[in-house]
């Protein structure tokens, strides 16, 4: 009978902590950026999508890694909040006026599109 409990309370725990878990997926993708000030917002905005878990942005590699919740978001969803702050993604192009208003040190050589 204990064994039998035992049994039973693991697959509720397993089954609950699944649940609160959500969908959770990771992904990596370039984002162009140069400097410290850029990571902070390109980190900052990714953050603000609603399911977002982890963002972090490696300046030197260009690349994003990202933990988020897709039952809340996607990820095209969060190439855009990136494109918003003016910065291009892989999948997503920053508007001219976004790019131009970035300061001066966070002027990265745009892709060719």
């Amino acid at each position: 009978m204990k064994k039998q409990f035992s049994l039973l309370l693991a697959m509720v725990l397993m089954f609950g902590f699944s649940a609160i878990a959500g969908n959770v997926t990771k992904e990596k993708f370039k984002v162009y950026g140069n400097c410290g000030m850029c990571e902070k917002t390109i980190e900052k905005a990714v953050k603000n999508v609603d399911g977002v878990k982890k963002a972090n942005w490696n300046q030197k590699t260009k690349m994003m890694e990202i933990t988020f919740d897709a039952e809340k978001t996607n990820i095209e969803a969060i190439h855009q909040a990136i494109a918003d702050v003016g910065y291009d993604t892989e999948n997503a192009t920053a508007k001219d006026e976004v790019y131009e208003a970035l300061h001066s040190c966070c002027k990265y050589d745009r892709p060719e599109r």
